[in-house]
């Protein structure tokens, strides 16, 4: 029998961490693809292949990887002929993503000597898909008329009724606290105006009969602009923030407060800590209270399952959450590269599931086609949508007019209750 009376801890980061500046540069270069590609038409928004890594340290970002663009985006020498690079492959016209970088960088507030929007020299050296990963995802290879998966690998998804938007409880508060001091920030809110970009936090919850009871500790590192301040200062600041931020849950009366432990935290983002895509895959997804398959999300298209299925692995765990079927689900799915369907379904619902984890793993494929291709089209993952994405989770968040968290929506409880008979 689980556990029933026991401590958790999750962490979050903010926008300005440094690999969540990549993140975000990698995001915003999905959506530019994205977007060029739709003003060509359908068909050329499912053929975008986004495989795009970042690189930022003092004064500097280099943007890596593997794309396929409409032929717009590409490089071109004088005479009209496509630029290839030493290996073949087409080279991408650079001034598009290097703007799209630049605004990144400008929108999550980094002014500073160290790592500046307008200053900062970005690197552009993306290139062509390559031929051999482009046939086996165009051209399934068991044959379904189907994209096969952008590659092999294992997806997770978990949804669990601790919060409103079905969360573990740590995670989901962790976030909303560095949120909710971005949202401060960026509006000049009184002394959150000289908070700096770059933001940790940490929230360590005290489970009682396995729910939520309260918070026993918090760790918040933020960075700030006045020399001046100590950590007292900044708690004076801070503590505000947090105390909304967890709303009902309540604090205890011995909760332990670090707030800027090592005093100071001025030189903050990539001028103070290199960073990279694709580091806070824990942060993006559970926590720690869920598994994780390793693949991160930030910088790919939809026909990498890293991405798409672990999207999809969350919609239908939620959906069964929402359902009642379960007080907590856990999906995984896997793929092969080449390949349209997943090799396998597995449920867990930890003992807690009103109808047997067998008979939902076989609902599941009734109710979604969880090929890349099905995946796509039951949750309209073809659009520039990805950049809200690289901070703050990529589950727990709500879906939007324009499309975006479309895998957070619970309209698949009907169906899936359908489908297992249950009123």
């Amino acid at each position: 029998m689980a556990r029933q009376d026991y401590l958790f801890t999750s962490e979050s980061v903010s926008e300005g961490h440094p690999d969540k500046v990549c993140d975000r540069i990698s995001d915003e270069i999905v959506d530019l693809v994205y977007r060029e590609a739709r003003k060509h038409g359908e068909e050329e928004k499912w053929r975008v292949r986004v495989a795009c890594e970042t690189l930022a340290t003092t004064n500097r970002v280099v943007i890596a990887g593997e794309v396929r663009v409409p032929e717009t985006m590409l490089k071109k020498d004088k005479a009209g002929n496509f630029v290839t690079d030493a290996t073949g492959h087409p080279m991408v016209n650079p001034s598009k993503f290097r703007s799209a970088a630049r605004r990144a960088i400008r929108s999550i507030g980094y002014e500073q000597d160290g790592f500046h929007w307008k200053t900062c020299r970005i690197d552009v050296l993306l290139h062509g898909q390559s031929a051999d990963i482009a046939q086996g995802v165009d051209n399934a290879s068991d044959k379904q008329g189907e994209e096969g998966a952008g590659d092999q690998g294992i997806m997770f998804g978990y949804a669990c009724n601790e919060t409103p938007d079905l969360m573990p409880a740590p995670i989901f508060y962790a976030h909303k606290i560095l949120e909710l001091l971005a949202e401060a920030r960026h509006a000049g809110e009184g002394d959150a105006a000289m908070l700096g970009p770059d933001a940790k936090s940490q929230v360590t919850v005290r489970y009682k009969d396995g729910k939520a009871a309260e918070v026993v500790s918090i760790v918040l590192s933020t960075q700030h602009m006045d020399d001046s301040w100590d950590n007292k200062k900044v708690r004076s600041v801070v503590e505000p923030y947090i105390r909304e931020a967890l709303g009902e849950l309540p604090i205890a009366d011995d909760c332990v407060w670090y707030i800027n432990p090592t005093g100071k935290f001025v030189i903050g983002g990539p001028d103070g800590d290199a960073g990279l895509t694709g580091r806070k895959i824990i942060v993006d997804t559970y926590g720690g209270a869920a598994p994780h398959g390793g693949g991160a999300f930030s910088g790919k298209d939809t026909t990498k399952v890293d991405r798409s299925a672990a999207y999809a692995a969350r919609y239908l765990a939620k959906n069964v959450v929402a359902a009642k079927l379960a007080d907590k689900c856990n999906i995984q799915l896997s793929y092969a590269i080449g390949v349209a369907q997943p090799l396998s379904v597995y449920v867990d619902t930890y003992g807690t599931g009103k109808v047997d984890d067998a008979a939902i793993e076989t609902a599941l494929r009734e109710v979604m086609d969880l090929s890349p291709t099905g995946i796509r089209k039951h949750l309209d993952l073809n659009k520039p949508i990805y950049a809200r994405t690289a901070a703050y989770g990529h589950f727990g968040r709500k879906p939007g007019r324009d499309g975006s968290f479309s895998w957070e929506r619970t309209n698949l409880v009907k169906p899936l209750k359908a489908a297992l008979g249950v009123k």
